[in-house]
């Protein structure tokens, strides 16, 4: 199984504008070197990629036997050292290796890794309210056209963690007066997951704090027209994208009168 402590690499200090290798896994494989696109065939970008992924150095054996599943032993280590030879003619250091263990080279940055370190200062409430340079990040799918298992579980503790940092930031943008970003933040939190209860209920309370009423209802009867769609036809994929508060002190002034078992626990109010 793939390390739990996968997206925990600490980020580069360099610019992503500043050159050097650079590694893209969000929304689609890249491998840039001063801005310009490096070919890799696919066996040497699924190496990549499930390297850069850990936190640690990984035994040969445990990256063999996790990226090539359904061949014998000697035909995963035939692979991985066929793998190794293909990323080395590109004539950049990518991988780290020993006769046991493989790492990613400390020269190569990961677009992934600073967007989680991104998002793991939002939740801690630090961080982009001078501005909000490289959010645009967390609502970015890690390898969405990928689907091994591997690749599925980091894409899911990903999509998590940005959740949660776009529901923080936009309740500190709102709390700074700053209700469009505020909302817009909170949009990319409901494309990520459009059933997510909070990330609706955040984007009701931007919409309260900014006192627009009307707006925050019209929010709150969207998600539960869209929960009661969900339940009469389960079947509909209504999740996110593979890629995607002011909570309102509030009476009730906003709250609409018939909750049944069919809408959502939300209640509008404002304050």
């Amino acid at each position: 199984m793939a390390s739990q402590a996968s997206l925990l690499r600490q980020p580069s200090s360099r610019s992503p504008d500043r050159g050097g290798t650079r590694l893209q896994l969000l929304d689609a494989f890249e491998l840039l070197r001063d801005g310009v696109p490096v070919p890799l065939p696919l066996s040497a970008q699924r190496l990549l990629a499930f390297v850069a992924l850990q936190s640690r150095r990984l035994l040969r054996v445990h990256v063999a036997g996790m990226l090539w599943l359904d061949v014998s032993e000697e035909r995963a280590f035939a692979n991985l050292r066929s793998a190794l030879w293909r990323l080395r003619q590109c004539g950049l250091p990518l991988i780290d290796a020993t006769s046991t263990s493989l790492g990613l080279d400390a020269s190569v940055e990961v677009d992934v890794h600073d967007a989680a370190a991104l998002a793991r200062r939002l939740i801690a409430g630090e961080g982009l309210i001078e501005g909000s340079p490289g959010t645009s990040a967390l609502g970015s799918v890690l390898l969405p056209d990928w689907y091994d298992d591997w690749v599925l579980m980091d894409r899911e503790r990903y999509r998590q963690l940005t959740l949660h940092a776009l529901e923080a930031l936009a309740n500190r943008l709102a709390a700074c007066g700053r209700y469009g970003e505020a909302a817009e933040a909170a949009l990319l939190a409901i494309a990520g997951e459009p059933l997510r209860e909070s990330a609706h209920r955040t984007l009701i309370g931007v919409h309260l704090a900014e006192g627009n009423r009307s707006e925050a209802l019209k929010q709150y009867e969207r998600y539960r027209d869209l929960l009661q769609h969900h339940r009469r036809h389960p079947a509909v994929a209504l999740a996110s994208p593979e890629r995607h508060s002011p909570r309102s002190k509030a009476s009730s002034q906003c709250r609409t009168t018939a909750q049944t078992e069919s809408t959502p626990a939300l209640a509008v109010t404002d304050s």
